[in-house]
Formats: C-alpha cells, sequence, structure tokens
C-alpha cells in the first residue's frame, strides 16, 4: 500500500477507500523490526480482534516496536521514494546492457520490485539466482571484489529483485555490476 501511494504520488487512503479492510505490515519497507495494523469496519476489527485473542496473540509492552513503526511512517515518503529510484537505476543497467541472457521493461518498473526477464534456455531463473548469490575465484580476480545478490526465480522466465531501506545506491550498482558480469560469462 505505502510502495504503491509513493509511486502514484496520492495518500494511502486514497487507494484503500476501495477496500472493506487493509493491512500494513511495518516491518516490510517502512523498516520497522515488527508490527502491522489492521483497518476496516468496526465489526471487522472487533472480531479480528476476538480471534487474535482466541489465538493466544498478542504482545505487552509494545511501545518500542510501535515508536519503530511511527518513525517508519513518519519517514515512508523519502525513504520508499529512495528505494523505487535504487530499483529504477537497476533496471536501466539492465536495460543498457542489451544482453541476450536477461531484460528488463522499463515501463513495468513502478515501485521497488524489478522483474528481471530471462531469456533463452540457460541459465534458468534458479540457475542465474545461484550465479549472482556465489562469488567466484574468477569475479574476485576480474572485477576486484566479491559481491553476493540475493534474488528471487520468480516463475519460468523472471527473477525478481526488491530494494529496502538498507539497500544503497552503492549496493544497488555493485548488484548491477554483478549482473553484468554473470551475464556475460553466461554468454561465454
Amino acid at each position: 500500500l505505502m510502495n504503491a501511494a509513493v509511486a502514484q504520488g496520492v495518500e494511502p487512503a486514497q487507494i484503500a477507500q476501495h477496500c472493506d479492510s487493509v493491512s500494513l505490515c511495518f516491518s516490510k519497507g517502512l523498516g520497522a523490526p515488527a508490527g502491522a495494523v489492521l483497518a476496516g469496519c468496526r465489526q471487522f476489527v472487533a472480531e479480528a480482534w476476538r480471534v487474535r485473542k482466541l489465538l493466544g496473540g498478542g504482545m505487552r509492552q509494545v511501545g518500542v516496536l510501535a515508536a519503530a513503526a511511527h518513525l517508519g511512517l513518519q519517514h515512508a515518503e523519502a525513504t520508499l521514494r529512495r528505494d523505487h529510484d535504487h530499483a529504477r537505476r537497476f533496471a536501466e543497467g539492465i536495460h543498457a546492457l542489451d544482453s541476450p541472457v536477461c531484460s528488463v521493461s522499463l515501463a513495468a518498473v513502478e515501485t521497488n520490485i524489478v522483474m528481471v526477464n530471462v531469456q533463452g534456455a540457460w541459465p534458468s531463473p534458479a540457475e542465474l539466482c545461484n550465479r549472482l548469490r556465489a562469488v567466484s575465484e574468477e569475479e574476485e580476480a576480474e572485477t576486484g571484489q566479491a559481491v553476493s545478490v540475493l534474488m528471487f526465480p520468480w516463475s519460468a522466465q523472471t527473477v525478481r529483485a526488491v530494494w529496502h531501506r538498507d539497500i544503497s545506491a552503492r549496493d544497488t550498482e555493485l548488484a548491477r555490476r554483478k549482473l553484468e558480469f554473470v551475464a556475460r560469462k553466461c554468454q561465454e
């Protein structure tokens, strides 16, 4: 919800107005260590509260967690905008590679998520992710750095990359270079 609101330049309430209920996780892009909020009509929230208690859910003295969530919400727009910018830069870097191994639809990059299309029969998305995660002596010798990039094989031809508050512009550039290195090695 928060990423969509920032990307569209609207308040979250404008998106949520079309929903009966909304759940927002504070530990995702907002950076809190834990926590979520559930909103809906009074009857729905009362029933959710009852079921949570019935199942033993609940915590005592969660003020510290609430403070972290509050801080995350206060800085959400700037933090998420930065994540979106990093994702966009990464996608533009892949697009500029013009590689037969992978590609990106720049029009599809709206938030902090980049879907990388893996072209051809090899490498598979899982193999590409394995190569991005692994660090080889050859990579260190050629690039002077050991970089491990964690991406997720999303479908038969797609890999998913997601940015969050702990990924810097430098990390993004290193990930782009690693993908360029791996794509080049896959072509050889």
